[in-house]
C-alpha cells in the first residue's frame, strides 16, 4: 500500500516476491506494477520482518534509499540492522503510541507491539494524519484494543487483516473431517476478530488488506481457497465482503493491485484497474495463470535448497543447545522432547532428530514418546543451517511445508523458542515472560468473575471475552479457558483465575 499525501508518500510494506520457502505468494499479483514509480517514495514503512512484509529483494532493487524509514519501538534492532544492510540510511526512530509531527504537518503514530509472539519479536501499526483526514493501516498486528487511535479523532479508512496466516490445522496429521473442523473453527473466528476491530474503531471505510496468500506450487495448491471449503482459513477479499454484510457492513472497499482511492473526510472514490466482481468470479483462472508465471521462479528456489555437505545433527546441536543451556522459561514452558523427521524429496524418513528441552541437548531420536513431533524434507533443514536462519517459524512453519503431531494441548513457547534462535532474541523471551504478573483486576462476565486481562496476551476481557457457561472464550485468538478450574483449554500454562461471581441480591 502506498498512501500519498500532499507532504509526502509513505510506501507500506511492499511485498511481491514469494516468502517462506516459495510457499506464499500475494494475492491478487502486484508483480505487474510500475514499481519504479511506486518506490520513489518519501517514507518508507515496514511494519515487521516477517517475509510477506518485509521482502527484502524488493526493496533493494526498488525502493528509493533516499526514503526516510519510519521505524517502531522494537526491543531488538534487527529490523534496522536489516534495512540498513540493504541501503537505507535515513531512520525516523518513533515512540510507540507517540504522535510524531513530520515536514509539511504529515503526522504519524505507530504502536508496536513487543511480546515474543507477535511477529518476530514485533509487530506494528501505523496511524497517520493530514490535512483532516485520518487513516490506520493495522496491517495484521493484534493490538489488544484500538482505544489510543480512536483518542486522536475520527479515522476516515481502516485497513486490517481479515485472512489466516498460519499453518494450523492444515498440516497437523488429523483425519480431513477433523481438520474441516478446526478450520472452520479458525476461519469464523478470524472473522470475529475482525469485526470486533472494526465496531471499535468504527472508521468511515474498512478496507481488508494484508492477506490472504496464494500458494503456486503442485505441493501446497490445495490451501487455496477455491474449493468450496468451508474449512479453509485463507477466505480472500470477496468473500470478507459477503460476510460483513451478513454482519451489517456496507463500508467495505476492496483495493486490487493498481486500485486508487481517492480519501476525503467526507468521501472514497476508487478506480479500480479492472472490474473487481469479475476479477473474483474468475479467481482460479487467474490462480492458473499466475502460477504458470512462477513456474521457474518456484523451480529456481527448490534447486537452492540442498546443502548435502551439511551435517544436520552438528549443525542443529550448534545452534540450539547454547540456547537451551541459557533457557528457564520457555524450556520449562516447551517441558519435553520435540522431534525432527526429516525425509528425502521422496518422503522417506532419512534422520530422526531430538531437541531434548529437559536434557538440555541435542540428539539422535530414541524410542521415545515426544510432546511434538516434526516432519519435514531434509533439505530444508540443511538451508536454514546454510543460511543461518535463527527465526524458523518465520520461514520453515510458515512455509507449510510440513507436517506436525502433538501429544495434549498447543504450546505456544514451542514456536516461541524457534522464533528465538539468537542470544539476543532468547534473551529477550525469557525476560518478556519473567517479567509477566497476574493481573489484580477482576471483571464480572457471564455469571463468573475473572481477571480483565486474557493469560495469553493481556487482552482486555472486557472487549473481547464471551462466555458461554462454564468457557471463556478471548476472541483476540481464540483462546479458551475453563472458568470452574481456572484451566485453559488451549495451551498448557496459562491459567486463568476465576471463580463464580456471588449473586447479587433481590432488589
Amino acid at each position: 500500500m502506498r498512501i500519498d499525501t500532499e507532504a509526502g508518500s509513505i510506501l507500506c510494506d511492499p511485498w511481491v516476491n514469494p516468502a517462506y520457502f516459495a510457499s506464499w505468494f500475494p494475492f491478487p499479483d502486484n508483480s505487474q506494477l510500475d514499481w519504479e514509480t511506486l518506490g520513489d517514495c518519501d517514507y518508507l514503512y515496514v511494519s515487521h520482518l516477517h517475509r510477506d512484509h518485509f521482502d527484502a529483494a524488493h526493496l533493494k532493487r526498488y525502493v528509493s534509499k533516499r526514503a526516510t524509514v519510519l521505524l517502531p519501538e522494537y526491543p531488538t534492532s534487527q529490523l534496522e540492522d536489516e534495512l540498513r544492510d540493504l541501503g537505507f540510511t535515513k531512520f525516523y526512530k518513533t515512540v510507540s503510541d507517540e504522535v510524531h509531527e513530520l515536514d509539511g504537518g504529515l503526522k504519524i503514530m505507530i504502536q508496536a507491539l513487543t511480546s515474543p509472539t507477535d511477529g518476530p519479536i514485533g509487530d506494528s501499526s501505523l496511524w497517520v494524519e493530514h490535512d483532516g483526514v485520518r487513516v490506520l493501516n493495522q496491517n495484521d498486528a493484534r493490538p489488544t484494543d484500538l482505544q489510543r487511535f480512536a483518542e486522536l479523532g475520527h479515522v476516515h479508512a481502516h485497513m486490517l487483516q481479515f485472512s489466516g496466516a498460519i499453518w494450523y490445522p492444515m498440516v497437523y496429521e488429523l483425519p480431513q473431517s477433523a481438520k474441516t473442523a478446526f478450520g472452520k473453527q479458525k476461519r469464523d473466528r478470524q472473522f470475529d476478530r475482525t469485526w470486533r476491530y472494526i465496531d471499535d474503531l468504527n472508521a468511515s471505510w474498512v478496507f481488508p488488506i494484508a492477506g490472504p496468500p496464494c500458494f503456486l506450487d503442485d505441493e501446497l495448491w490445495q490451501f487455496n481457497d477455491i474449493f468450496g471449503d468451508e474449512g479453509n482459513i485463507f477466505p480472500d477479499q470477496s468473500v470478507f465482503l459477503s460476510e460483513y454484510a451478513k454482519v451489517g457492513g456496507t463500508n467495505g472497499i476492496v483495493l486490487l493491485p493498481g486500485s486508487v482511492t481517492e480519501l476525503t473526510t467526507e468521501s472514497a472514490k476508487t478506480e479500480h484497474p479492472t472490474d473487481v466482481d469479475e476479477y473474483f468470479a474468475n479467481k482460479e483462472t487467474h490462480l492458473k495463470a499466475y502460477k504458470e508465471r512462477q513456474e521457474a521462479t518456484i523451480a529456481r528456489e527448490k534447486a537452492s535448497w540442498s546443502h548435502p555437505e551439511i551435517d544436520v545433527l552438528a549443525g542443529m546441536k550448534a545452534r540450539i543447545e547454547p540456547l537451551l543451556d541459557e533457557s528457564v522459561r520457555l524450556a520449562q514452558g516447551v517441558g519435553g522432547p520435540v522431534r525432527f523427521d526429516l525425509t528425502s524429496p521422496e518422503g522417506d524418513v532419512v534422520e530422526s532428530i531430538v531437541v531434548d528441552f529437559p536434557g538440555k541437548e541435542v540428539r539422535v531420536a530414541a524410542d521415545e514418546k515426544v510432546r511434538y513431533r516434526f516432519r519435514t524434507e531434509r533439505r530444508l533443514i540443511e538451508h536454514l543451517l546454510h543460511i543461518d536462519e535463527g527465526d524458523w517459524v518465520n520461514s520453515l512453519f510458515l512455509s507449510c511445508r510440513f507436517s506436525a503431531a502433538r501429544i495434549g494441548q498447543y504450546n505456544e513457547f514451542v514456536y516461541a523458542f524457534f522464533k528465538c534462535l539468537s542470544e539476543e532474541r532468547l534473551q529477550y523471551a525469557e525476560g518478556w515472560y519473567e517479567s509477566r504478573r497476574p493481573d489484580a483486576e477482576d471483571i464480572v462476565l457471564g455469571g463468573w468473575k475473572f481477571q480483565r486481562r486474557c493469560p495469553h496476551l493481556n487482552a482486555d476481557l472486557t472487549r473481547f471475552g464471551i462466555v458461554d457457561g462454564n468457557t471463556l472464550t478471548c476472541q483476540l485468538h481464540g483462546w479458551r479457558f475453563d472458568l470452574a478450574s481456572g484451566r485453559c483449554l488451549t495451551s498448557v500454562g496459562h491459567e486463568i483465575r476465576s471463580e463464580k461471581a456471588p449473586e447479587r441480591p433481590a432488589e
